[in-house]
């Protein structure tokens, strides 16, 4: 298994999949080897070796390159310095080293390689054993990239790699279709598994009501608290919703948004939101995680994913666990497995302002959400996602010995 992140030191769901992918693939009897790129201790993972390829700290920003591709300024890997670990080229050369020494030791029966900064990883593995090789899309840079095109060097390691996997997996119907269409990867090779969500995975844990004081007086004044929890990139759709936000406050006047998480557009957001005037009403936490991550979600009575691109979208099954209603974009992967939801296209800021206002103005509306989304995700298990990935591969190593 060739990943670049697991919890706790994630910056996305891309390591939360990863993990719990793993954990349940372990139950299902699977022996599993997990890369990183980095170095770290994770004291609670006993169902997995893991391989740390490099030195690297876990709080390094290398890793998190999986969601900052535009650094990327090198192909040829040939010229690059694996010593340095300076860049995200020079990471990946350094890890594509580590695999090929590790698959000398540890033959594979199948490779399994999450998106593309091990898809290198994963082709070289499968030319040195023979093994076949899965390759896992995530997202894909067309995602990544939001409404632009995105870095050709990225784009052409992910028609590499997709041109050689023995199977491909995309995580929705939106991503294999992106797969198809944009790297001309024939359908029949790529098979649709969708996350799931493990319920007992979350910790006992008790709300503080105290850690958000001021929104739970403001909920007791009648006040509608809406919620994202994401990174802060053209992916998201942020400025679209921060639009909504402030025509959804012309039709009713008692909305408090909270904004959890970072990236390269809050400021752009702050200004946004202060020249639509609506600063007072549009709250940044900053980047959460843990007891944090869990209040937000709590306090929350909407949870809004107003991605361009989301091929999944983990945030609204774990939004749904801890009581939201859900108002999904038409172009988030995870309204395939959800239908007790409100729906809209990611530009359509007057549709998304009336769809907050009529929870609002609608208690019942909001329960029926609320309700009806806690009966669709209860019935999603990693459990079935690991046996999917067991039959996969049972299927491609048939054909390879065949």
């Amino acid at each position: 298994m060739l990943g670049w992140e697991l919890p706790p030191y994630n910056s996305g769901g891309l390591g939360v999949a990863c993990y719990h992918m793993s954990k349940a693939l372990a139950v299902q009897g699977a022996t599993i080897d997990f890369v990183l790129p980095y170095k770290a201790s994770h004291a609670d993972i006993d169902f997995m070796t893991i391989h740390g390829a490099s030195s690297l700290p876990p709080e390094s920003k290398v890793h998190l390159g999986s969601y900052d591709s535009e650094y990327v300024t090198e192909l040829d890997l040939d010229n690059v310095d694996a010593g340095s670990l300076n860049t995200m080229r020079a990471v990946q050369k350094h890890y594509i080293k580590f695999v090929e020494k590790l698959v000398k030791k540890v033959q594979p029966d199948v490779i399994h390689a999450h998106d593309w900064l091990t898809m290198e990883a994963g082709v070289r593995a499968k030319a040195l054993t023979g093994a076949p090789l899965v390759v896992h899309v995530h997202a894909t840079e067309f995602d990544r990239s939001g409404e632009r095109y995105g870095n050709p060097i990225v784009h052409e390691i992910e028609q590499q790699a997709l041109l050689m996997a023995d199977r491909i997996i995309a995580v929705s119907n939106i991503t294999k279709a992106i797969i198809v269409k944009e790297y001309g990867i024939p359908e029949q090779n790529v098979e649709v598994v969708h996350n799931a969500l493990d319920v007992d995975s979350f910790a006992p844990y008790t709300y503080d009501t105290r850690n958000y004081e001021y929104f739970e007086a403001l909920k007791r004044e009648g006040y509608l608290v809406v919620a994202l929890i994401t990174r802060f990139t053209v992916q998201k759709g942020l400025t679209h919703f921060v639009r909504a936000a402030a025509k959804a406050c012309e039709k009713y006047d008692k909305f408090v948004f909270i904004l959890a998480g970072d990236g390269e557009q809050r400021d752009e957001l702050i200004s946004l939101a202060a020249s639509l005037g609506i600063a007072d009403k549009v709250y940044f936490t900053g980047f959460v995680r843990g007891k944090q991550w869990r209040d937000v979600y709590t306090i929350a009575d909407v949870f809004v994913m107003s991605s361009v691109s989301e091929p999944f979208g983990l945030t609204a099954l774990e939004a749904a666990h801890h009581n939201s209603a859900l108002i999904i974009s038409k172009q988030s992967g995870v309204g395939e497995v959800l239908n007790n939801i409100l729906r809209y296209d990611y530009w359509d800021t007057d549709r998304l302002a009336d769809q907050l206002a009529a929870i609002a103005l609608s208690p019942s509306l909001a329960t029926m959400l609320k309700q009806g989304v806690h009966d669709e995700y209860a019935n999603l298990s990693w459990k079935d996602v690991a046996q999917k990935c067991i039959s996969l591969y049972s299927r491609v190593h048939e054909g390879i010995a065949a």
